[in-house]
């Protein structure tokens, strides 16, 4: 099981199915999927989902997941989430970040992005990606400030952004 994480204002705490009540709301703001396109998540699918996403792995097992809540500090109020889906014998992960609307503007997302690349460097992982919708630039900006870079390939209205760790092998 993967332990807490932390960075200067933020805890980022493994996902856990109780956590699904208090991230209805961080998650509720139509706005947020204006690029993912869906909706908010109910209390059922957002338990569901969490059910998955705690047990660590894939189905199949090829993957390995990794996701956590963040919880501002001090308070340890929920904001949004960090995720990281490891392939490639932890060699390769793919990372995504959401930050519900309240909290928004305010750097959240880059400082638990930039957690979240710290911890993967610090496993060994060399490629660090994300897939930003096109015209996302708060996305963008966040990737950018993460240290990925855009890698100028595109698929379904997404481009990808990676990141090589330093010294590391280019996978």
């Amino acid at each position: 099981m993967t332990g807490e994480l932390s960075s200067a204002r933020l805890r980022l705490v493994p996902v856990t199915v109780s956590d699904a009540g208090e991230m209805v709301h961080v998650l509720s703001g139509a706005a947020l999927y204006a690029f993912t396109g869906g909706s908010p998540p109910g209390l059922d699918e957002l338990r569901a989902r969490y059910a998955r996403q705690a047990g660590g792995r894939s189905p199949d097992g090829r993957e390995e997941w990794r996701n956590w809540i963040l919880r501002r500090e001090p308070g340890g109020e929920a904001i949004g989430y960090v995720q990281a889906t490891i392939t490639s014998a932890g060699r390769r992960a793919e990372i995504a970040w959401v930050v519900g609307l309240d909290w928004q503007g305010r750097g959240f997302a880059t400082e638990a992005a930039r957690a979240l690349v710290t911890w993967l460097d610090a496993r060994g992982t060399t490629v660090v990606q994300a897939h930003i919708r096109t015209g996302h630039a708060a996305s963008a900006a966040v990737a950018r400030r993460a240290g990925l870079r855009p890698a100028g390939t595109f698929q379904a209205g997404e481009q990808l952004w990676v990141r090589h760790r330093p010294g590391g092998p280019r996978d």
